[in-house]
């Protein structure tokens, strides 16, 4: 398909509001299956909506693309350490999926503290005439059971089931910010703050600790682990960031406990540039590897950075996200907008990439022409079928017509979590509780 960015268009809106925001339903985390074909959601109040793509349907040519609620469910409830005295949120830090392998769906899902493996399945039919019970479920008096029946499948409307098979608990201390699925489809690992574990997906009462960074003091903590993705095709390297803005990459055949680095990429600071918050902006909220596997994109506070695993002393490439806050870090800080941490996702064929910002603002980046786009995910531009227009920030001077000045940006409207579907220019967008979709303009 053609990647110009600007031709994106409104799919629907998943409306999930009224107009007050429930803090239950803020969106925070979107995730699209291997196929594309599911999209699953997590929220606040722990909760996992899941929709799938509408099948093309010949009465209807346009509804492919299309996605509509297919399974709704509680996966993880609000808990008390007892032993600490904390709350731990119910909140849904992130959702992967497993690559499907029969005609059930697979998703890990985890809050703070609790890892979950949840099966999706269909069932359509239902086994009738049971030797020992009724059709109510009763038990029948087997004084009175003469004759040996078949039990047979009567179809039934379709139900989507979501069934925990697996719980993965106690093995973090501090909160889990991340949790990524290795390609040898075995194993996953989980991060939190100061560690990283490896898990075997049919093994719940242990782990393996793989990265502690932990003083013995905890007074000499300087940093903290922000994110950590496995390699897409070596099951053996991992990568990690660091609210240092640096990047470590591990390898686990060199030794089991990977505290040393194979690979450590940092982009050296520049002087000129240097402030109180420079520290704080550095700070990486997310790292993903591309599905070729070559680079990685870095997300920090103002910027994106893609890097080639070959080159750590700088990134081959670096994006500004929105420059025009440098000015505003101050109030920003006061605000503690500047500890929000900012998602970003590559498109399938690696050839762009999608990052958010605020006033329901998001950014588009083509690293072939090096265009860029700004985008706004609002009911007011999201008309089904309307065509997104540009957004431009002015930055002082005079403002043009259709420019919004820094000043009138909205900070409690923030993108913090996108998706881009894995084969086509289908995008979900998670602004605070409404999910919107945009796919390409179909000509």
């Amino acid at each position: 398909g053609d990647q110009r960015l600007s031709r994106f268009r409104n799919g629907e809106i998943t409306e999930w509001l009224k107009s007050e925001i429930n803090k239950s339903d803020i969106i925070s985390t979107v995730e699209f299956n291997y196929s594309g074909d599911l999209l699953a959601t997590g929220d606040k109040g722990g909760r996992v909506v899941i929709f799938q793509r509408e099948q093309e349907n010949k009465s209807r040519p346009l509804s492919r693309g299309e996605y509509n609620v297919y399974s709704t469910f509680q996966s993880h409830e609000p808990e008390f350490d007892y032993l600490k005295s904390l709350e731990i949120e119910e909140k849904i830090n992130k959702i992967r999926w497993l690559p499907q392998q029969n005609a059930a769906h697979f998703l890990l899902s985890t809050n703070d503290k609790t890892i979950k493996l949840w099966k999706i399945s269909e069932r359509d039919k239902r086994a009738e005439g049971y030797n020992l019970k009724d059709e109510d479920g009763r038990l029948r008096d087997p004084f009175r059971i003469t004759a040996l029946r078949v039990p047979i499948l009567k179809p039934m409307d379709l139900m989507v089931e979501a069934s925990p098979r697996r719980i993965f608990a106690n093995a973090h201390t501090y909160h889990i910010n991340s949790i990524s699925v290795n390609s040898d489809h075995e194993t996953y690992l989980s991060a939190d703050d100061l560690r990283i574990n490896l898990w075997h997906l049919e093994i719940t009462d242990r782990s393996f600790n793989i990265v502690d960074i932990k003083p013995a003091n905890m007074e000499e903590l300087t940093e903290v682990i922000t994110a950590a993705e496995f390699h897409p095709h070596h099951c053996n390297v991992f990568v990690y960031s660091s609210s240092k803005g640096t990047i470590r990459l591990c390898d686990m055949r060199s030794s089991a406990l990977c505290d040393r680095h194979s690979k450590f990429f940092e982009e050296p600071e520049d002087p000129s540039s240097r402030s109180f918050f420079s520290e704080i902006i550095s700070s990486i909220s997310d790292v993903k590897f591309s599905h070729s596997g070559r680079y990685m994109m870095t997300r920090d506070y103002l910027s994106v950075k893609v890097w080639d695993l070959n080159m750590e002393n700088r990134p081959v490439e670096t994006y500004q996200v929105h420059e025009y806050l440098r000015s505003k870090l101050c109030s920003l800080y006061e605000n503690d907008c500047i500890f929000d941490k900012f998602e970003c996702c590559w498109n399938g064929s690696d050839s762009a990439i999608m990052t958010g910002s605020y006033n329901n603002f998001f950014r588009m980046f083509d690293r072939n022409t090096r265009r860029d786009i700004t985008l706004e995910a609002s009911r007011e531009s999201s008309k089904p079928r309307a065509i997104l227009k540009p957004r431009k920030v002015c930055t002082g001077g005079k403002r043009k017509k259709d420019e919004i000045s820094v000043d009138s940006l909205d900070f409690n409207k923030k993108i913090l979590h996108t998706a881009w579907h894995p084969m086509e220019n289908i995008i979900a967008v998670a602004a605070t509780n409404n999910l919107y979709i945009f796919q390409d303009k179909i000509n």
